[in-house]
């Protein structure tokens, strides 16, 4: 093993390796980023309930959920849209965000059931410099896609970003 394998440490206190410390610099206009999958339980839908006091019967309650148009309990949308945020933060390419800027264009287009497996497709729409020193920013357009391939939530989302 050469030095340059541990950033010169020596034999020994070679730095622990941890989650990519990604910067604004690691993605431009165009790229996308796929996240891990997660499968939604009963659980999430009420922690959310609890967590945000959004205790809608669609959400909660079985008996009235059989006769909507679902004909069974749906996750929530903000608890949905708050999933796709979190799972693109465990890809590392948020390890240094220095602000979120804001969320724009949700929709929710097909609804997630108890059971459901989702992930995020994500693009880079811009990738540009701040007028802040040291940062850049960001504008992505989320993509929630469940295990039937069908898209269930679209939003953007832009962020400003420590540049190297």
């Amino acid at each position: 093993m050469n030095s340059e394998d541990n950033q010169g440490a020596a034999i020994g206190t070679a730095l622990p390796k941890g989650r990519p410390d990604h910067y604004w610099d690691a993605l431009s206009e165009g790229d996308r980023i796929l996240s891990a999958g997660m499968t939604i339980t009963d659980a999430h839908l009420v922690n959310w309930a609890g967590l945000t006091g959004d205790l809608v019967s669609l959400h909660l309650d079985e008996t009235y959920a059989a006769g909507t148009q679902f004909e069974q309990r749906i996750a929530h949308g903000p608890l949905t849209l708050s999933l796709g945020l979190g799972l693109m933060t465990q890809t590392g390419y948020f390890s240094n965000v220095i602000a979120w800027l804001g969320l724009d264009e949700v929709r929710a287009k097909h609804p997630v059931f108890i059971g459901d497996t989702i992930h995020v497709e994500a693009e880079v729409v811009t990738a540009r410099e701040s007028k802040k020193p040291g940062t850049g920013i960001w504008t992505i357009n989320y993509r929630i896609i469940k295990q039937d391939d069908s898209e269930v939530m679209t939003f953007t989302s832009s962020f400003m970003i420590k540049r190297k």
